[in-house]
């Protein structure tokens, strides 16, 4: 691992924890949403915040750093209330 890079295992070991939890929760009952869209809402708005924390609100710098353009993330931001 090089500096500054997050070991994606070590996020990947969260993501899996929390689902097993969100599974035993359950209890056998079928999930009540579509878990793709669940999960990535989760995941994406704490992302969104901590980029442009990371940036200062600079949003062209947050859309560089996620692979985005402006645009996008400007909609992704609406989307999860950060405007």
């Amino acid at each position: 691992m090089s500096d500054g890079v997050v070991n994606e295992n070590e996020m990947a070991r969260h993501v899996r924890k929390a689902l097993k939890e969100y599974f035993k929760d359950l209890d056998g009952e079928d999930p009540c949403c579509e878990m793709y869209d669940m999960v990535m809402n989760c995941v994406e708005k704490p992302l969104l915040e901590m980029v442009l924390e990371h940036v200062g609100g600079n949003q062209t710098r947050a859309a560089d750093m996620l692979g985005i353009n402006r645009n996008t993330l400007r909609k992704k931001m609406q989307q999860h209330g950060l405007v």
